[in-house]
Formats: structure tokens, C-alpha cells, sequence
């Protein structure tokens, strides 16, 4: 097995790299760390942390899984059952995904609202199908959604005995325990309730749908073991090198972790460390902003405020300030560790998500009331444009309120870009963040909705007060009921676009809201029109 190592390049940051690892060695942090000491975060963490530690000895304690793992997925394939649909959202989607690709196993993640790629996932193969349901709390309105909306889909297909095509992971006590009992799943396994959410890539969260789907998990679990041993020194341990990197880099001034992938061979690693990064970091007003790029040579890999790290060795990456090798498993231990260290220098704490709740309860008022009416400042061609007229002026075009969107990120600032759209049939919005990264010369994010709304979505409301904003919504390609709920995807998606809004309009960020009345022909125009 290929050692995890990180390799610092950046000369700039090394002042300040050698007085934190010296800080850290006098406070004895990766003993205790290692040790699982709650106190690292202070006082007002300790309660979480002693909740939320369990991540550390994964390595270990994930192992007791894997028989049962192996002979559930003998079971279902007896009887007919090969294809993997993952209905759940943030922590719960994107590791087995990143394990899945790269193992190159096929999985369907399920981690939208968007009634276009919910009703792709349950048309056909139905038979031959499994849904892995994953929530740690049980009650994530999208993945509660899902789950309604797969077993109308099983039941419509005639099959019969639907539950026995179903497997609920969720935490000891959840509602979705209780639910899949009922309804007569085919297995309910619990993850260890001591790990967060995004912090849960080694425990049954990640592991159950990777294995069932045929990703030879237990090798993970050897990767991380390995990496375990190393977690308690000062000297050679890369976790701890990467977790000062990025520290450091925030106490200079570069707070946007930009990361690309240089030949990993990890598939989408960037997607998830972007979450964990973001959720953890992301409050009090700092923190620590990834920017997932699309390779080390991308518009916004440089720049005062930008600290590169690179997946996989540098090659043509321009100062690095960490390049991280190593096996996956190995590449998940060590990056939440060093998320852990580095909340440790910001001064926060790194596991609580204090405002991810609040877009949740604006959705469920609007879901409640109805979405507040609102009128387009104008249209053209497939784009309805609407925004703030201190914000808009007098632009009359996409481009021009684009223009004045760009001209409104503040001074060492960042633009999100936020698009409630079918992330497999619109993908061409991705292209999106390099064309604004390189007209504007900031940092540029993207994210696919609502599954944003569980990662970087709480470093927009609680992180530095400097990110501007571009919401993309666009009129639904179909439509799928939501089965014992008054609504249907459509209005739930446009409930939580409406709802984000709001918690950002209530802090005053600059946002543009486009929508597309045709996701065609809009997302074209809106890729020519960038300025």
C-alpha cells in the first residue's frame, strides 16, 4: 500500500507553518487528537466534540461491517438485485460516490430535488434494483422524499414485496429506523452515532451502499488503519502537515483552499473534501472556503488570497502550498483530522452546523405559505432575470446584470454559483465557474442544489460576509409527486431555492436569481453571455 504523504512547496507560508507545528508540539495536539481529547476546540466545543470523535478509531471499528456487508450483497445478488441507487444527501452522497467512481463501480446518487433526475432514477430497472436510504438523522426532507417517492415507483411497476428492495443506514433511535421496519426493508443498518455527518465517509454511510454496489471496502478500513498509527506523533504525520498547511495559510490571508486533482486516480475527491472543509470551517464569521477546480492549471488557482492544494503530486501546479499522495482511505482519516486541526487554529468548532438549519426552515415556511410572489426586472430569450435593483441598475441584458453581479464581489471576495438543475442533463453549467473565474479573477465556487445546502451552503451564512451570489433555477422537465405530501419535487425544489434566497437576502450578499424557462437553450445563452 502507497503511504499517504503531503509536501509542502509553498516557501511563503513556512514562517508560519514552523510556528504553529511548534505550537502544536507544545501543546502535545497530536497526542491528544489522536487520543480523541474533546477539549482541543474549548469550552463551548467540548459537549459536540464528546459526541462527534468516533471518525478517529474508524479504521478499526468499521471492520465488524464487513460481514455483513459481504453476505448482503450475496443475498441480493441470488436474487436478481445488482444495481445500487443511493437516496441521501451531503456526507451521506459524496463519499460513496468519490469510492464508487473510483473503484469504477457503477451507483446511482440520488442527492437532488430536481424532479428530472429523481424520475430517471426509478424509471426503469426496477427489478434488478436496490435503494440504500441514508440518513443519519432520518428526517432529511429530500432523502424522506426519495424513499416515498422509490417505493409509489416499485408499486407502480407491480413488483411485489417492495421493501425487500430496500436498505435503511441511518443512526441508533432515527425516525427512518422505525419507518423501514415498518415498511419491511430488507435490511436497517446503524452507523456509529459518535460521527458527524461529514466526517462519516468510513462508517456504514459510506461503506454500505460502496460495497453493496462492489468497491472492495475493507481495504479502505486497511488504509486508514495504517494512517491511525501515525496520528499521535508531531514528526511524520502527514494529517498533521496538511492540517497546519491549511491553518497557516488562513492565518496569512489566503482563506480560499483551492483543490486539484493532479492524476490521483481518486474519482471527484475534491466534491467531498469541499464539503467537509466548508461545513466545518465555515462559521462565526471565518473560515475556510474550498474552491473545487477542474485542474491545477484552472482559472483561480492563484491569486493573495488563494492557498492551492493539490490531490496527487504537483506536476504543472504553481506553489502549491500542500500536495497530498496516497490511497483514498487513507486520504479520508487524514483530511478530517486536518480539518480538525486547522478549526483548532481558526478558533471554531469544527462540528457543529449552526446554520444549515436555517435554509431548511425557511424551505418548510414556504412549503407551508406558498413562495413569496416575485416579478422578473426583465427577460430575455429562455432567461428570466431577477435581483436587487441597487444591485441590477440599469442592466437590461443577461450580460449586463451578470456585469454588474461580478462588479459587486467584495474586495477579497468569492462568487458562488448555485444551481438548482439536473446535475447530469444540465451539466454544461459546470462550465460556468471557469468562465466567471477567469472574467472576474476571483474565487469561484459551484454547486449543485440542494445538495450545496448541506456543505458549502453553511460557510455562505456563517463564513466571511464577502461572497457574492448567482442562483440558477430553471421550469421542471417533469413532474413527480412527493407521495403523502401536499407537494411534488417541482415546488419542493423551488421551495428551497426560494428559501436560500431568503437567508441570504436577510444578510444582504449580493444575489442574481436566473431562471430558465428552457434549460437548453438558457443554459447556452447564459455561457455566452458571461462578460
Amino acid at each position: 500500500m502507497t503511504e499517504l504523504s503531503v509536501a509542502a512547496a509553498d516557501e511563503k507560508l513556512a514562517a508560519a507553518v514552523l510556528e504553529l507545528a511548534a505550537r502544536a508540539e507544545a501543546d502535545g495536539l497530536a497526542a491528544k487528537l489522536a487520543a480523541g481529547d474533546p477539549a482541543l476546540w474549548g469550552p463551548e466545543a467540548e459537549p459536540e466534540a464528546k459526541i462527534r470523535l468516533g471518525w478517529l478509531r474508524l479504521g478499526q471499528t468499521s471492520r465488524e461491517l464487513l460481514p455483513r456487508l459481504t453476505a448482503l450483497r450475496a443475498e441480493l445478488a441470488a436474487d436478481g438485485i445488482d444495481r445500487v441507487v443511493l437516496a441521501g444527501m451531503g456526507g451521506s452522497s459524496l463519499a460513496p460516490e468519490v469510492i464508487c467512481h473510483t473503484a469504477g463501480v457503477p451507483l446511482v446518487v440520488l442527492d437532488t430535488t430536481d424532479p428530472g433526475q429523481v424520475a430517471a432514477a426509478f424509471a426503469d430497472d426496477l427489478a434488478r434494483t436496490v435503494v440504500v436510504v441514508s440518513s443519519k438523522s432520518g428526517g432529511t426532507v429530500e432523502t424522506d422524499s426519495h424513499r416515498r417517492a422509490a417505493l409509489a415507483a416499485f408499486e407502480a411497476a407491480g413488483i411485489e414485496d417492495a421493501g425487500r428492495h430496500f436498505v435503511a443506514v441511518t443512526d441508533p433511535g432515527s425516525p427512518l429506523a422505525a419507518t423501514a421496519k415498518e415498511a419491511g426493508f430488507r435490511a436497517v443498518i446503524l452507523a456509529d452515532p459518535d460521527v458527524g455527518g461529514r466526517y462519516s465517509a468510513l462508517t456504514a454511510f459510506g461503506l454500505v451502499p460502496a460495497a453493496l454496489a462492489g468497491a472492495d471496502v475493507a481495504a479502505l478500513l486497511d488504509q486508514a488503519a495504517a494512517l491511525h498509527r501515525q496520528l499521535d506523533r508531531t514528526e511524520h504525520n502527514p494529517a498533521l502537515d496538511l492540517g497546519l498547511a491549511l491553518g497557516a495559510a488562513w492565518t496569512v490571508g489566503r482563506d480560499k483552499i483551492v483543490i486539484a486533482d493532479t492524476g490521483s486516480g481518486i474519482a471527484g475527491f475534491g466534491d467531498w473534501a469541499e464539503q467537509l472543509i466548508a461545513e466545518s470551517t465555515g462559521k462565526g464569521g471565518r473560515g475556510l472556503l474550498p474552491v473545487v477546480v477542474e485542474g491545477p492549471t484552472a482559472p483561480g488557482t492563484s491569486g493573495p488570497d488563494v492557498a492551492l492544494v493539490t490531490v496527487g503530486p504537483p506536476g504543472d501546479a504553481a506553489d502549491p502550498v500542500a500536495s497530498v499522495t496516497g490511497p483514498l482511505g487513507a486520504q479520508f482519516l487524514a483530511w478530517e483530522y486536518a480539518v480538525a486541526v486547522a478549526g483548532r487554529v481558526l478558533g471554531i468548532n469544527p462540528f457543529d452546523q449552526p446554520n444549515v438549519q436555517e435554509s431548511k426552515d425557511n424551505t418548510a415556511r414556504i412549503l407551508e405559505a406558498g413562495a413569496p410572489s416575485e416579478q422578473p426586472r426583465f427577460a430575455e430569450g429562455a432567461i428570466k432575470v431577477y435581483g436587487d435593483p441597487a444591485l441590477l441598475g440599469a442592466a437590461d441584458s443577461v450580460s449586463a446584470a451578470l456585469a454588474a453581479l461580478c462588479a459587486a464581489i467584495p474586495e477579497r471576495g468569492y462568487l458562488a454559483i448555485m444551481a438548482y438543475l439536473d446535475r447530469l442533463n444540465d451539466s454544461s453549467a459546470l462550465n460556468l465557474r471557469g468562465e466567471l473565474a477567469r472574467v472576474t479573477g476571483r474565487a469561484v465556487t459551484f454547486g449543485w442544489a440542494p445538495r450545496f445546502l448541506h456543505s458549502t451552503g453553511q460557510y455562505h451564512k456563517g463564513g466571511p460576509p464577502v461572497g457574492a451570489f448567482l442562483q440558477i433555477t430553471a421550469d421542471p422537465d417533469a413532474s413527480v409527486p412527493v407521495p403523502g405530501r401536499p407537494y411534488d419535487f417541482a415546488t419542493l425544489q423551488a421551495a428551497q431555492a426560494a428559501g436560500d434566497r431568503q437567508a441570504l437576502a436577510q444578510r444582504n450578499r449580493p444575489l442574481l436569481h436566473l431562471h430558465l424557462t428552457d434549460r437548453a437553450a438558457g443554459l447556452g445563452q447564459l455561457l455566452e453571455a458571461t462578460p
